[in-house]
């Protein structure tokens, strides 16, 4: 086929596009051309080092026949920069050249040369925005993936870290990477993933979150399922405890899985800082979600339903703050909690700068201007700020923590303290049968697994956590650190 037809036929697949570039050469009657996407390849460096070089070379327009190999050895005789020449058909080809690679037709023969010299804009290596930390690594993913996988890479040096690639998505063709240590993840939650991953078929994958809608075993259930980090080090640590990485071309974000509560309680910080520091900061986020959930709903009970259980002193001044308001409770409490939910949905959405700004008037100006209204009174405005604050001390569970802020509201509205207990229970009992790949949700405490509570609520030294975690299923091996050759040294 001539190369002018082809090159034809290959604007006509890609619809005229204008970002697709075709530079044709004629040479002694032989045609060819170089065929890739604008903006996606280093243009400078094709057209300096390849074109040129093509274009003076008398050899790949002699008119001889050869075969596809023989092009192949002309083309890397030609230029030294094409180390990774390959050849394909026109459907192949298509899908390269898609992709952000060149590909390069002569007269006469019947496959395309392709090869990479891929160059687009992407962001630094830079300390991730939501996890910054006093002391440790300040690294973090960005949209690319080949730069994500070197970053594990880097940290793990061994042949056993296994990185199996996959395409997803019939018109983005995002490429997807399931990274895991062989030697310790088990291999048929692996397979489990792969096989998720390998039957969607959507149109396209934008970010890593299309991808953990997919790997979700309960897709209705109100708690997350899939962990995520944007640090390498982070997903590093869980690759060695035997977990599955999940990489998605274009997002920062890294899926990590089997996922229980108690990673949300974790922080990279707490294994560059010391053991009681870790402790005492993980109980802090522990109390702080616990005043999220419970302290409006405690408030409103108490209020309405058992304020014989307040000292007299606190229930005089309660009783002189709320006498002027119009609203009950539980009306009152609500108003104020969608008021912050408003400020705080505002103020992310809002430019930086005027965001800080929008955050000062509306919690300090118009909740003052709430209260001297007698429309909210101090004591609501207090408890829903304790709780927004206390949010944000887990906040990779903020929605899920909103929503069961307002549940156990509208119960203790209704039954006071009994419905929070029955509602709690309620939901203790849910959580206990809920396992994410075999991992139970509430894992190391329900159900006890004594050997993983030196790295719960209470951390334990690093050098005493020699067992990969139990809490992961079927681990094939769990020694991570052999004390008696320490105590050999």
């Amino acid at each position: 086929m001539k190369a002018c037809d082809l090159a034809a036929a290959l604007r006509a697949e890609f619809h005229n596009t204008g970002d697709l570039l075709v530079r044709e050469i004629t040479k002694n009657n032989v045609g060819c051309f170089f065929c890739y996407i604008d903006n996606l390849s280093d243009k400078e460096l094709l057209e300096q080092d390849v074109i040129a070089p093509v274009a003076a070379s008398d050899a790949l327009f002699d008119g001889s026949p050869r075969s596809c190999e023989d092009l192949r050895e002309l083309l890397l005789a030609v230029t030294d920069i094409c180390q990774d020449v390959t050849l394909a058909d026109f459907d192949e080809a298509v899908k390269i050249i898609a992709e952000g690679d060149v590909a390069f037709f002569l007269d006469g023969q019947e496959k395309f040369a392709v090869f990479s010299l891929r160059k687009f804009q992407m962001r630094s290596v830079a300390e991730p925005p939501t996890s910054t930390v006093l002391k440790g690594p300040r690294e973090g993913f960005i949209e690319e993936i080949k730069t994500n996988t070197s970053l594990i890479r880097r940290r793990i040096k061994s042949p056993d870290l296994v990185f199996e690639n996959l395409t997803i998505g019939r018109y983005s063709s995002t490429a997807v990477t399931l990274a895991y240590v062989c030697s310790v993840a088990d291999g048929d939650t692996v397979e489990l993933i792969k096989r998720k991953l390998q039957s969607v078929d959507i149109d396209g994958i934008i970010d890593s979150a299309y991808v953990a809608n997919f790997l979700e075993e309960r897709r209705f259930s109100l708690f997350k399922q899939i962990g995520n980090s944007e640090k390498p080090d982070v997903v590093a640590a869980k690759l060695l405890e035997g977990r599955i990485a999940v990489i998605v071309d274009g997002s920062p974000l890294v899926l990590t899985l089997p996922f229980v509560f108690l990673e949300d309680l974790q922080d990279g910080y707490d294994y560059y800082s010391g053991d009681w520091r870790a402790t005492f900061a993980r109980l802090f986020r522990l109390l702080g979600a616990a005043l999220t959930v419970f302290l409006p709903a405690a408030y409103v009970a108490l209020q309405s339903y058992h304020y014989h259980l307040l000292p007299i002193k606190f229930l005089v001044t309660l009783v002189s703050a709320t006498s002027a308001i119009p609203f009950p409770p539980a009306v009152e409490m609500l108003f104020v909690l969608l008021l912050f939910e408003i400020l705080n949905e505002a103020s992310i959405r809002m430019p930086r700068y005027l965001g800080v700004s929008l955050s000062i008037v509306g919690a300090i100006v118009l909740g003052d201007t709430a209260v001297k209204a007698g429309l909210i009174s101090s004591p609501a405005v207090l408890v829903v700020a304790l709780s927004s604050i206390g949010v944000f001390c887990v906040p990779d569970q903020v929605g899920t923590l909103s929503v069961l802020r307002i549940l156990f509201l509208c119960v203790s509205a209704v039954l006071g303290l009994f419905g929070i207990m029955v509602l709690l229970l309620l939901l203790a009992s849910y959580l206990s049968t809920l396992s994410v790949y075999g991992a139970p949700y509430l894992a190391p405490y329900a159900p006890r697994i004594f050997a993983d509570l030196k790295d719960g609520f209470m951390k334990a030294a690093t050098a005493d956590m020699t067992r990969r975690p139990y809490t992961v299923p079927n681990v094939t091996n769990r020694t991570r650190l052999h004390k008696e050759d320490l105590n050999d040294k």
